[in-house]
């Protein structure tokens, strides 16, 4: 029963999380389901595997709703979607199978240098300038290979890959968050599925698993982020954003340092 509470608790923080910072869920997600798995004495070596598989699950759930709300508000870019889509469907496959061939504390270090990189961005609030129109289709294929690839091997749903790339080809901020949360659910789509195929035979998984997502976790989290998100969205516009990014910033680098000392 704490577990289930802790899911259940886990969801409504990265829930409101990702409406209000605009950051996926993954970020948040990744690093404590790690945590609890492994004081669930679950085997070390397909710990990372695991937390990053049902993340990703997660995000395929979560990601319809925020993809409905944006569509509504007529700022999905839907042509620059279906350009993006096949590669980071290939590329969220890819990233499946190099996650499965690399071992768990590795998989840990690729995360955390990831989630100091972020940090970095939020703190500093980096943003690519602007120079740029969209790519041609190899173009736009290799990035969203790269996109799909990268946030697969993570467990998050891109947008932290997405929304620079897009604003850096000129792109509006607006319509380039709205268009990078319906590419989240490609990225989830394919990245979980990937993991539900790569970790059907790996030993060690605990009961209630598919592959390398864990059943209970799915269901508590997706519970709760898919209330507590709207709740975020309204927050965004009364509390000082910046400010919490910078504080979320320092959060996240706290997670990456820990984690990339083991």
């Amino acid at each position: 029963m704490s577990t289930l509470l802790f899911y259940l608790t886990l969801g409504l923080f990265a829930g409101v999380m990702a409406g209000l910072l605009g950051v996926g869920g993954g970020l948040i997600i990744v690093p404590a389901l790690a945590w609890i798995f492994h004081h669930q004495q679950v085997d070390d070596a397909i710990v990372m595997h695991l937390a990053i598989g049902t993340s990703l699950a997660t995000i395929v759930v979560t990601s319809i709703s925020s993809v409905r709300a944006h569509h509504r508000r007529g700022a999905v870019l839907w042509p620059i979607f279906w350009r993006l889509t096949p590669g980071i469907v290939v590329g969220a496959w890819l990233g499946a199978a190099i996650a499965d061939a690399l071992p768990s504390a590795v998989l840990s270090k690729v995360f955390a240098v990831f989630v100091l990189t972020v940090a970095a961005q939020m703190g500093f609030g980096a943003k690519p300038a602007p120079h740029r129109e969209l790519p041609g289709t190899a173009g736009m294929l290799t990035a969203g290979g790269v996109i799909g690839a990268v946030s697969a091997i993570v467990g998050i749903g891109g947008g932290s890959l997405t929304v620079p790339f897009l604003t850096w080809c000129n792109i509006a901020i607006r319509q380039a968050v709205a268009t990078s949360s319906a590419c989240g659910l490609p990225i989830a789509l394919a990245g979980a599925l990937g993991f539900v195929v790569t970790g059907l035979n790996a030993a060690g998984r605990p009961d209630w698993s598919l592959g390398y997502v864990y059943g209970p976790a799915l269901v508590g989290i997706t519970l709760t982020s898919m209330l507590s998100a709207p709740l975020g969205a309204k927050l965004a516009h009364t509390l000082p954003t910046e400010m919490l990014k910078k504080v979320f910033a320092a959060f996240l680098t706290l997670v990456g340092v820990k984690m990339l000392l083991g």
